[in-house]
């Protein structure tokens, strides 16, 4: 049975939204796929019996995969964002989703192979960059937009002078 939360992030994909939660399940903790449900008649994207929506948790937060079709496509306006607590969390996370058939970006932002963008922080960078220290929250800053994938080790350093 089917159970609801009070808020869910829902998440249009044109036809994989079950493969991005499984994949999203295998890659991130506190992650898992629940009910995959079937359309009950055909739609503008899809066949009776196929699947429409998937319930699915990321990292805790409750989503809702729809099979939606190719009207809309995700972007950067929405994104999921990941605070790692060192550098090989960073590293795993992100070749995770740049070596599946995703794309790196800038300043510690990818997107996976569905177009759902990520940023993958350090805890580190963002105590840099928020620091009350603001020469070296500046630097660090400045550090962080010379960068795809953050490098926490280039970080501390900006932030050391």
């Amino acid at each position: 049975m089917t159970s609801f939360a009070k808020n869910t992030v829902c998440l249009w994909y044109e036809r994989d939204a079950e493969a991005a939660a499984r994949f999203y399940a295998k890659t991130f903790p506190d992650s898992f796929v629940g009910p995959v449900h079937r359309a009950p008649g055909d739609y503008p994207s899809g066949k009776q019996g196929d699947v429409l929506t998937v319930e699915f948790t990321v990292m805790g937060i409750p989503c809702l995969g729809l099979n939606g079709g190719p009207a809309f496509k995700q972007n950067e306006a929405f994104s999921f964002q990941v605070a790692t607590k060192d550098q090989a969390e960073t590293d795993r996370y992100w070749s995770a989703i740049v070596d599946n058939g995703g794309q790196e970006s800038e300043c510690g932002w990818c997107k996976d192979k569905w177009g759902v963008s990520w940023q993958i922080t350090p805890i580190a960078l963002t105590r840099a960059y928020t620091s009350p220290d603001l020469a070296a929250a500046k630097r660090a800053f400045d550090a962080m937009m010379t960068m795809k994938k953050i490098n926490i080790a280039v970080i501390e350093a900006a932030v050391r002078g």
